[in-house]
């Protein structure tokens, strides 16, 4: 049992890194960071960012390689967190105006974070 947990707690650790990690990737891209680890009702949102006139919201996964990354996130995954947006933006009417979309940002050992813009639509 406390190997599990030794597991699950480095896991996490790892996850609370590539989080930070993708959010200056994304400072570095021009975009302004509006909320991380985003807790709604519906779910969390790891990352909201906005670049433009664009709010993007970001899943981040950090797998032994970028192949793995990229596939983990499930499309039940992706409609908790379009779930979770729509809960996020019914609370800030101010960004009303702003167009939405869906990136992940795929993280792996020894590799840099690769951003995926508007790589899901519900």
């Amino acid at each position: 049992m406390r190997r599990r947990q030794r597991d699950r707690r480095r896991a996490e650790q790892a996850g609370r890194l590539a989080e930070i990690a993708s959010a200056w990737l994304l400072r570095l891209k021009g975009y302004q960071i509006l909320d991380q680890r985003a807790r709604t009702r519906r779910g969390e949102i790891d990352l909201i960012a906005k670049r433009g006139q664009v709010i993007a919201f970001v899943e981040v996964k950090y797998r032994a390689s970028r192949n793995e990354a990229i596939e983990a996130v499930s499309d039940q995954n992706w409609r908790r967190i379009a779930a979770a947006a729509e809960v996020w933006m019914s609370k800030r009417p101010s960004l009303a105006r702003y167009n939405w979309r869906y990136d992940l940002i795929a993280l792996a050992p020894g590799r840099l974070p690769h951003h995926l813009t508007d790589y899901w639509r519900p």
